[in-house]
Parts: structure tokens; C-alpha cells; sequence
């Protein structure tokens, strides 16, 4: 093995001093997180102004293979990471919201939406980047100095974008040290086995987590004119295996998750890995395509070369691979077979850890499993009130079991929402926080007050109580009324619909309205003599309860106001 790059390079850095290096190193490091740091700060906010729309875009995959794609795209985007994505999927995935032929258009769109991150590196190439790290100390006075929330993000998001350059500009005077050293150029084209270069990618994003600070060092090395391997396509060959290794988040990510949710995993990896050895083959049988078209289209523009290819590998791969979604899906499902026996999926599978890295979204699991909640607490109210009609006080086995759920989910929720709060969160999303808070108290309540209907029906074949026709007629009348409140508070609670406040409050009204006259005419008949004195109690808190039932109700639908 020929030693003599290494020994040039080892002597190159002698010549250099070792302070030097050193400070070229520390350097080096310093501009990849301030970089990296500063597209976290950047996405953090871009999220928190578009956080509405993260909630819903992911709702509207299912609409076409294009939709998904381009919210994949669109999403990654905004978070900067295309494994921050993929890991959503596969929660997503995991909790049953999502098919696994969503997740795989979704994975291709995450895989488009990543390149941004090269062009804004490619940057680096451009005289007036020092003028743009400004915004960082714009950024911070706007977000010292303003009380509007809106503003203050907006000056984190042009901190964030300041770090981006400064980083930049320090990563690029770290290597501008080796630009004129013969050694270390010696030694980075000693490295020229196409397999290597794609191996060394793959490893090294596996570690580091993140294609995009590899891609970004290698677009800073070639803007600085160090040439890898023999030029031309061998520095392609690296890109190539960053891709691959980004893949590792989302398996580790996996792990512990459902059997569609390792599939959601495994479609990533099949998409990159496909991807990457058709391209391996394509730039190996033509090993002239950077000369013959990047470099010839945009000569002086190294970065932006690099950036533009890992664009056409992904949009390339989309386009051979979205037709065939379905066939990824099956040779997944072929792979990673179901479990014999296993269980359905669980209420609390929305609350999914791997969501908490994107708060917005983690706060719409959250009331997404409130509203869960909230459906089998109804669920409880109603077995018992048809219990109570029909007199069957086996219901109250199925009462308890639903109210034990309803119990568990509190906890969790709870558990999840004081997870989310120690993000970074928008003044919005802290609001519907509390709400959540509020309302799982009132849910809480409502599950306790179809306990009660079942003692009451147990009274009632204790003691021999029987009530006629017309009552019974006019409980359901008033239950129907709950019903109907109930579509009402989900339509706020749920969805978001403000406008629902005045039909729950109307509902609400004319609950209270029926209480009244109920009870008035229940006196008369005692009055009259058409019913027993001893069904007075159980007659009365039943109607009470239920009326409780639709406060509960109101109270849920108006924390959301």
C-alpha cells in the first residue's frame, strides 16, 4: 500500500503549524453548527408561521399519488430534513392515519424537498454572503425588542438564516487553508474507487444523521476547488451514498413500532437504495456526464453543480419510482410479514413520541386523540343510556370497560401534551394546549356520569321501578338533543369550526329548556297521581345527569373558542 499522500499530507500540516490545523478544524466544526443550528432556528419558525397548514397538508395525502409527492416536498421543505419527515410517516404509519402507499409518495416528495439545503450551501459561491450574516443581529433585535409574537419569529427566522451564511463562510475559510496544499490534494484524489466514494457517504451520513451536513461539506470542498478522487463524477458517488445513509433515522425510528410502520422504513431505504446503484450504473457508463453537463451548463459554479444533481437524483427516482408505488408497498409487505395475532392497533398510537420533534403536528395528535377521547366517553354515555331504556344492567360491564379506556387515554394525553410543552411552541399552539387540558377534564366527567346512569338502572330493577312510554319518549328526545350538541362540539373541538359556538350553545339551550319542562311535568304527574314518589330520585338525577352531560359538552366546544 503506497503511504506517500498520507505521509504529504501528515507533512503538510506540519508546514502549516499546528496551530493552524487546528484552527482550521475548530473552525471547520464551528460553521457546520452554526449551519446546521442555524437551519433549525430557520425551520423552527417557518414551521410555527406555517403551522396550520403542516396540520392539514398531511390529512390530504390520500388524494392522489402527485398530492402525495408534493406534500412530501412541501413539508420537508419547511423542516429542513428529510428525515424528520420519513419519521412522521412512519408515525403516522404506525398510528393507522396513514396508508402505506401515502407514506411511500410522501418518502419520494421528503427526498425532493431535502435539496433545498444544497442550493442555499451552493451560496457560499456568492461575493455577497458576508453581507447576508447581518440578519443575524437584525433577527435578534427583532426578537428582543417586539412583543408580537408574529414578529419575533419573523426575526428568528432571519437569525436562523444569518447563522445559515455564517456557518457557511466558516466552513469555507476552514478549507480555503487547503486550497493551496499540494499534500491534501494529493490525498483527496488518492480516494477514487467509485464503491469507496459511495461507501464513505453512506457511513458517514449514517453517523453524522443527516444528509444534508454532508452534502453541504462536500459543496464547500468543491467550491473551494479540492477535487475528489479524479474530478468529474467521483465526487457524484459520494452524494449518492448520503442519500443511502440517511435512511438510518427512520429504521432506527422503527424500531418498537407496528409492522406497516418497519414497512414505511424499509420503502425509504428500497427508494435510495434503487436510486442510487441505477445511478451508480448510469455515471459509471458515463463517466464524462459532469464534463459533458453540469460543468459545461454553469462552469465557475462548483456548489451549484452539486446541487442540481442531487435535485435530478431525486426528482429522476420520483418519476421511474412513482408509477411502481404500489410495487415497493408489496415488496415490503412481502418482506416484513404481518404478526400472527397481533393486535389491533391502540387508542393512544396517536400520541407518538416520533411526532414531538414537529410540535404543530404533535399538537394535532394530540387533539386528534382527545377527540378519540372524547368519541368513547360518548360511546360510554350512550351504552348506558340504552341500558337504562332497556333495562339491561349487563351494560354496565361495557360502561366500565369504556370509562377504563377513557381513564388510560387522560393520562396519556396529560403525559404527551407536558412532552410537547418543553418545545418551542407558537402562542397558538400553546392555546390549544390548554384547551386540550381543559377539555379532557370534561370528558373525564362525562364517562363518570354514564357510571351513574348504570346505578340508576340497577336501582330501578332493585327496586322495581318502571317507567311508562312517554317518559321514556322524552328521555330520548333529550338524548337525541345530546347527540346533536355532540356533532356540534366536534365540529369546534375537532375541526376547528368556530362558527359551531352558536349552533352548541342554541343545543345547549334547548337541553336546559327540556330539563326545566321535564321535571315540571314529572311534578304534575306526582301531583296527579300517574306515577310512584319513589321514582322521583332516580327520575330527576337521570335527567340531571344528562343535562350535565351536555354542559360537559359545551365546556369542551367553547375551551377552543
Amino acid at each position: 500500500m503506497d503511504l506517500t499522500p498520507l505521509s504529504g499530507l501528515l507533512a503538510s500540516a506540519g508546514a502549516l503549524g499546528a496551530m493552524d490545523y487546528v484552527l482550521s478544524v475548530v473552525s471547520l466544526l464551528a460553521g457546520l453548527g452554526a449551519f446546521l443550528f442555524g437551519f433549525k432556528v430557520l425551520s423552527d419558525n417557518i414551521e410555527k408561521l406555517a403551522t396550520n397548514r403542516l396540520r392539514s397538508w398531511f390529512d390530504k395525502t390520500g388524494k392522489s399519488r402527485l398530492a402525495g409527492v408534493g406534500i412530501g416536498t412541501a413539508v420537508t421543505a419547511i423542516i429542513q430534513s428529510s428525515s424528520a419527515t420519513t419519521v412522521m410517516v412512519v408515525g403516522f404509519v404506525n398510528a393507522g392515519l396513514m396508508s402505506l402507499f401515502q407514506a411511500t409518495t410522501v418518502i419520494m416528495g421528503a427526498n425532493i424537498g431535502t435539496t433545498i439545503t444544497a442550493y442555499i450551501a451552493s451560496m457560499a459561491e456568492i461575493p455577497l454572503i458576508e453581507f447576508v450574516t447581518i440578519f443575524t443581529c437584525i433577527g435578534v433585535f427583532m426578537n428582543m425588542l417586539s412583543k408580537r409574537e408574529k414578529v419575533k419569529t419573523i426575526g428568528l427566522m432571519l437569525a436562523g438564516l444569518g447563522l445559515v451564511f455564517l456557518g457557511l463562510e466558516y466552513m469555507s475559510g476552514a478549507m480555503s487553508i487547503y486550497r493551496e496544499s499540494a499534500a491534501f490534494k494529493d490525498f483527496l484524489q488518492t480516494v477514487s474507487n467509485p464503491f469507496l466514494l459511495l461507501l464513505i457517504g453512506v457511513v458517514f451520513t449514517a453517523i453524522v444523521q443527516s444528509s444534508s451536513a454532508v452534502t453541504s461539506l462536500i459543496i464547500v470542498m468543491v467550491s473551494q476547488g479540492l477535487i475528489i478522487g479524479n474530478g468529474g463524477n467521483d465526487v457524484l458517488f459520494l452524494v449518492l451514498g448520503s442519500n443511502i445513509g440517511t435512511c438510518i433515522t427512520a429504521i432506527l425510528s422503527s424500531i418498537g413500532a407496528n409492522t406497516n410502520a418497519k414497512r414505511a422504513s424499509l420503502i425509504h431505504l428500497m427508494f435510495n437504495v434503487f436510486g442510487s446503484v441505477i445511478f451508480t450504473v448510469f455515471l459509471l457508463l458515463w463517466p464524462s456526464f459532469m464534463q459533458d453537463t453540469l460543468m459545461s451548463w454553469f462552469p465557475g459554479a462548483a456548489g451549484l453543480q452539486i446541487a442540481l444533481f442531487h435535485t435530478f437524483f431525486n426528482v429522476v427516482c420520483t418519476c421511474l419510482f412513482l408509477p411502481l408505488a404500489n410495487v415497493f408497498v408489496k415488496i415490503a409487505t412481502k418482506l416484513i410479514r404481518d404478526k400472527k395475532g397481533g393486535a389491533p392497533a391502540g387508542d393512544m398510537l396517536l400520541l407518538d413520541d416520533r411526532f414531538i420533534t414537529t410540535p404543530s403536528v404533535a399538537v394535532n395528535q394530540a387533539n386528534k386523540a382527545a377527540a378519540r377521547m372524547a368519541d368513547i366517553a360518548m360511546e360510554s354515555l350512550h351504552t348506558a343510556f340504552a341500558g337504562f331504556i332497556a333495562g339491561d344492567e349487563s351494560a354496565k360491564e361495557k360502561v366500565d370497560e369504556l370509562n377504563t379506556r377513557v381513564a388510560d387515554m387522560e393520562k396519556r394525553i396529560v403525559s404527551y401534551l407536558i412532552k410537547i410543552s418543553a418545545s418551542d411552541l407558537s402562542l397558538n399552539d400553546e392555546r390549544i394546549i390548554s384547551a386540550i387540558h381543559h377539555s379532557t377534564s370534561d370528558i373525564i366527567r362525562i364517562s363518570e356520569l354514564a357510571d351513574n346512569l348504570t346505578k340508576y338502572t340497577r336501582n330501578c330493577k332493585r327496586d322495581g321501578i318502571e317507567f311508562s312510554q312517554g317518559v321514556l319518549r322524552s328521555l330520548e328526545d333529550m338524548y337525541a338533543k345530546i347527540d346533536e350538541l355532540y356533532k356540534n362540539t366536534l365540529d369546534v373541538f375537532d375541526r376547528k369550526d368556530i362558527t359551531a359556538i352558536k349552533a352548541v350553545d342554541r343545543v345547549e339551550d334547548e337541553i336546559d329548556a327540556a330539563r326545566k319542562a321535564m321535571i315540571a311535568d314529572h311534578i304534575r304527574r306526582l301531583n296527579e297521581g300517574k306515577c310512584k314518589p319513589s321514582s322521583s330520585s332516580i327520575y330527576i338525577n337521570l335527567v340531571g345527569n344528562l343535562e350535565r352531560a351536555a354542559d360537559h359538552l359545551t365546556y369542551v366546544a367553547h375551551a377552543f373558542d
